[in-house]
């Protein structure tokens, strides 16, 4: 006889063998990407804790990481959920950026919708929108519109990334108000981001998170060959993500930007997050050629954009930096004066450039920084000696266009307030490209340079300037995140250290930086690093001056093809240009704009060698650069039309070149190649080579 006791037992077991399968950890569904590489899993454990995890071929990417938040108004922790729903579909289709490294996009991936209701006692429902890309994934929160939910305030984003080792990581402190800090390289457990930013002393404004905080974009390199990128897309109305580590359970966590009083953002539903996103790949240079960040960005708001043109142009700008000439009026060295403007206008049109930035123009530079002060410049009042109206017209003549600079010095109240009337100001006087500055602490008062009012600062900025028809290029914003897909007036940015930290007294850039960069910073957008220094030894002007610039004269014309940006700054002097016409020929040459781009080679930390196309013709451009070790590269041609023949215009490093010895010695030699042609190039230390194909 059965015992009642038994009886009990049996109907037990069999009712949990009943329960639906989200009460038990199991995987409650999976997608995979087109091409079966990258599969994406979802499991509902027990507690009702959603996780994601991540494979490629097999290895682990991205271990069991939880999602979620926590809100400050109304008070909840979204951590535990109810799958409502789980919707599938499968996206294909190529488009054209108006500008860009190729000429068409492929946009292809499989996407997981899945919908979660707060299991606790909110109310609340939340979507996750996975889209999964052969060569990565991307994942964003939606909040619908609901009765239980209207306005809110996030306190913390609850998004994980746990992964499977101790890997090889290239990283930056993380900071509130500064991307501009040298990488590191180090095992993830030895990440020492307060150590490392005590080095930085060159850096004007600092806001250190603590010692495990890291900032995206973040690079791993993993035991197995892989190699993985940890950012974000589409980044507005939201503060930027930089991450925290723990590191006995190797899981970053989203460390999300405060305001001035504590909190991340503030949003109305329908509300949606930037994407989270994950690139990966057993080939590094796949990642060079990713265009998984564009992809999830929106398409053009702009209608017509035909007034939106790639350039080079030339700058005052290096002068003040190594001391020839000084922003302010003030001291006797103002280096914005009409006569020296009219100078660099007049090297621009001799030689093929579009257009010559100014920088120190108008009224305000005696006292521009470091007060917390509100009213600065006003954007409209140039200095006595420097006449704008007579050098728009003696521009105008010569086929060039002055650039307009607007400094905010941090204020940025005061900028927002000024706006219009300084793009009306530009439209009056025929200038249609703009390079905005963020140096010093913001104002608002308590905000920074990457939390949620200076994100939709930004915005603002791409969308007024669109309506005036003017081209931006930003400096001292937030790292870039495929907006200029959606606003591709917004052209570059700085967003990273650039060339200017060559100037710098202390860490200045290491042969290195250039070739992390791309694998970082860039994958986001492009990035104004104002390459093309010919002068090494910086005290041209002050002989008591120790710093350098760590390359060769070759690498720095390599930079124009291997660090992207339809705005490319030629940054030195022009006496110093007019040294080396026969080098200097290739920055004439080079475009800002292609058609298609290859990597040929490349290892993060290492070097690169790429080629490009350029757009709308048959030539094109190579460039490779190594780090602070010689190497020898081997450029194939078969990417070349294989029914021509072409003339090689070889700008390399000379026998005897070295960055720190000898960085002006270059060799330029000519050869007729073909698409069987393999080219042995040797790079010196901190060096490169710049190669122009032209079709015969």
């Amino acid at each position: 006889m059965i015992s009642t006791y038994t009886v009990k037992y049996l109907l037990l077991v069999a009712a949990l063998i009943s329960l639906p399968k989200s009460i038990h950890a199991q995987p409650v569904t999976s997608i995979t990407s087109p091409d079966k590489a990258i599969t994406l899993t979802i499991r509902n454990t027990q507690t009702g804790a959603v996780n994601y995890q991540l494979a490629y071929k097999g290895k682990s990417v991205i271990e069991p990481s939880g999602l979620g938040f926590s809100l400050s108004k109304p008070k909840a922790t979204l951590n535990r959920f109810t799958i409502v729903a789980a919707d599938t579909s499968t996206k294909d289709e190529t488009w054209q950026p108006v500008w860009g490294e190729t000429n068409r996009i492929r946009n292809h991936y499989k996407e997981l919708l899945l919908t979660l209701q707060d299991k606790v006692d909110s109310g609340i429902q939340l979507r996750v929108r996975f889209r999964v890309f052969n060569d990565g994934m991307g994942f964003r929160y939606e909040f619908p519109p609901q009765q239980a939910l209207t306005h809110f305030v996030v306190a913390d984003e609850l998004t994980q990334f746990t992964l499977s080792a101790d890997h090889k990581t290239f990283w930056m402190p993380g900071d509130y108000d500064s991307n501009e800090y040298l990488y590191n390289t180090t095992k993830l457990s030895e990440v020492d981001a307060v150590t490392a930013a005590d080095r930085e002393k060159d850096t004007a404004l600092k806001s250190v998170i603590g010692s495990n905080a890291v900032q995206t974009p973040l690079l791993f390199k993993t035991a197995d060959g892989l190699y993985i990128s940890l950012y974000e897309a589409a980044l507005l109305n939201y503060p930027v993500m930089h991450l925290q580590l723990d590191k006995k359970t190797r899981t970053l966590t989203a460390q999300l930007v405060p305001d001035a009083v504590g909190n991340k953002a503030y949003l109305q539903t329908p509300a949606q997050t930037p994407w989270r996103t994950i690139l990966v790949s057993d080939k590094a240079a796949d990642l060079l050629t990713s265009k998984l960040i564009m992809n999830l960005n929106e398409p053009s708001k702009i209608g017509d954009s035909s007034w939106i043109k790639p350039q080079k142009f030339v700058g005052m700008w290096w002068e003040m930096h190594i001391g020839k000439a000084t922003w302010e009026k003030a001291g006797g060295k103002h280096g914005a004066n009409t006569q020296n403007v009219k100078k660099y206008i007049d090297f621009a049109a001799k030689y093929g450039f579009d257009g010559v930035l100014v920088e120190g123009w108008n009224v305000g530079w005696e006292d521009w920084f470091g007060n917390w002060k509100e009213d600065v410049f006003d954007f409209v009042t140039p200095y006595p000696d420097y006449n704008l109206d007579s050098l728009v017209r003696y521009a105008r003549g010569k086929g060039v266009r002055i650039i307009m600079h607007h400094e905010t010095s941090g204020s940025v109240t005061n900028y927002e307030r000024r706006m219009d009337a300084a793009y009306q100001y530009m439209v009056k006087h025929d200038i249609n490209t703009l390079k905005t500055g963020y140096v010093g602490r913001i104002i608002p008062r308590g905000e920074h340079h990457d939390g949620q009012w200076m994100i939709n600062h930004y915005q603002r900025v791409a969308e007024k300037t669109a309506q005036y028809k003017i081209m931006l290029d930003s400096h001292e914003s937030a790292h870039p995140t495929g907006l200029h897909r959606t606003y591709p007036n917004w052209m570059a940015s700085e967003a990273a250290r650039g060339s200017e930290f060559n100037n710098a007294p202390t860490l200045g850039i290491t042969p290195e930086h250039t070739t992390i960069l791309p694998f970082t910073r860039l994958l986001g957008g492009p990035m104004d690093f104002t390459p093309g220094l010919f002068r090494f030894r910086l005290n041209q002007f002050d002989s008591t001056r120790t710093q350098q610039v760590r390359t060769t004269l070759a690498k720095q014309l390599a930079l124009y093809v291997t660090l992207y940006s339809p705005l490319q700054m030629v940054a030195d002097l022009p006496e110093n240009y007019e040294k080396h016409l026969d080098a200097f020929q290739f920055i004439r040459d080079v475009p800002v704009d292609w058609d298609d781009t290859k990597i040929l080679a490349a290892e993060p930390g290492d070097y690169i060698l790429m080629a490009r196309k350029e757009k709308g013709k048959n030539s094109w451009f190579v460039g490779g650069i190594t780090d602070e070790n010689s190497r020898d590269l081997s450029v194939n041609l078969n990417f070349l039309d294989p029914r021509s023949s072409y003339e090689a215009v070889i700008y390399r490093d000379a026998a005897d070149a070295d960055w720190d010895k000898n960085p002006e010695a270059y060799t330029i030699e000519r050869k007729k190649v073909t698409a069987k042609t393999n080219l042995s190039i040797h790079l010196a230390k901190g060096g490169g080579c710049a190669i122009q194909l032209i079709k015969k």
